[in-house]
């Protein structure tokens, strides 16, 4: 919601969909800088891994969770780490919807979503910790 005081625009958002946001755009950021470490990983612009970011979180809300449930003997066999898998497939497939980004193969796909995963994690934590610390 948009609210007006003074002339000014604020915008009214609830903690939910800050956190949506912002989110959103630390994967972007983290995958357009892991475009620039990994030969393998393609991007065209910053814009363009916003887009990757946001059809990615449509696909993990959508698509991974079925994908899940499909192979959830070999993940249970494989102690869960056909997980890895999974999200490797999540991101090439994220990777086709989105125009300007591209993965050359499996493989480096599989080392862009550990990288991936592995930096928002840490990025996350260090948020929350640094809004503990103000309030």
């Amino acid at each position: 919601m948009i609210i007006v005081r003074d002339g000014k625009y604020f915008f009214n958002l609830k903690k939910q969909e800050m956190n949506f946001i912002i989110r959103i755009l630390v994967i972007a950021a983290v995958s357009f800088g892991l475009a620039h470490v990994l030969n393998g990983i393609h991007v065209d612009s910053f814009w363009t891994a916003l887009v990757f970011a946001v059809v990615l979180a449509i696909l993990n809300l959508i698509v991974k969770p079925i994908l899940i449930l499909l192979t959830l003997p070999v993940t249970i066999i494989t102690l869960g780490l056909f997980l890895f898998v999974i999200n490797a497939l999540v991101v090439l497939l994220a990777s086709k919807f989105v125009n300007g980004f591209s993965i050359d193969n499996f493989w480096w796909g599989l080392l862009f979503s550990l990288i991936l995963s592995l930096l928002t994690s840490i990025l996350d934590k260090q948020m929350e910790k640094d809004k503990r610390r103000l309030f």
